[in-house]
């Protein structure tokens, strides 16, 4: 694959004018839309592959990168948990005919979860890298949440880049108001939930809290002994694309 093989970036005008930026790809589907994780884009190696794999295979894909982060416009701070998930329904709604496959990374399966519960008709599967609903619960301490109350924000180093790991107060509460995992998740499409269980970031327990809360009884999750957070590696991208192809397969 070269990158001439992928499809151009492309603009879409959210209605307040502010213009976010995706890829798109034609061919047969579902359409896989790709979530990338907090702070991440869509050039992430995951999410290029995945279209790598699309491309060669002909299936039509989406990759998108959510206000403030990526190539989109806005300001990273701005971003809510909603709000990215409003600019996921959005993409959908206007660029994707038929039913979408999502694959969800990390923040990007929280979104995942949030999307399906709000177009049920549309999505008809669902691939978790990773996926860390309710980390705005328990993926801070209190003393975290205490310092978001006074400070309206908290900004730690990260290993994954440059930039520091900014949680602003409003990510967190609007993460808070969306909590999935203490009810049942009214979701019925198949699920397939990929976790490494050497993730510093997501205790790997989390996938089994999710497939136990999930309505659908078609839920598969696969831990990866040695896998950490990313799930970069050959072997896991490897395991991702087998994942997603066997699902879209049985659909």
């Amino acid at each position: 694959m070269t990158h001439a093989d992928f499809a151009p970036p492309a603009l879409f005008v959210r209605p307040d004018g502010l213009r976010l930026t995706y890829r798109q790809r034609s061919g047969v589907g579902p359409t896989i839309v790709f979530l990338p994780g907090y702070m991440s884009d869509m050039e992430g190696g995951k999410a290029v592959a995945l279209d790598a794999w699309a491309a060669q295979t002909g299936r039509a894909m989406v990759r998108m990168d959510y206000a403030g982060c990526g190539a989109s416009e806005g300001r990273f701070v701005d971003g809510t948990l909603a709000s990215w998930r409003d600019d996921v329904l959005l993409l959908i709604d206007a660029l994707v005919e038929g039913p979408v496959v999502l694959v969800g990374s990390s923040m990007g399966g929280w979104l995942a979860l949030l999307v399906a519960l709000a177009r049920p008709e549309r999505v008809a599967g669902l691939v978790g890298i990773a996926a860390a609903p309710d980390f705005t619960d328990w993926g801070f301490t209190d003393a975290d949440k205490a310092l978001l109350m006074t400070e309206g924000r908290i900004e730690e180093p990260t290993p994954y880049g440059d930039q520091p790991y900014v949680t602003t107060r409003g990510f967190w509460e609007s993460g808070q108001a969306l909590r999935l995992l203490d009810a049942p998740i009214a979701i019925d499409c198949p699920v397939r939930l990929l976790q490494g269980q050497r993730d510093d970031d997501v205790p790997w327990e989390t996938a089994l809290r999710i497939a136990s809360q999930l309505r659908s009884s078609d839920v598969q999750t696969l831990l990866v002994k040695d896998g950490d957070h990313r799930l970069s590696r050959d072997g896991d991208i490897a395991l991702l694309i087998r994942t997603v192809a066997s699902l879209l397969d049985s659909l």
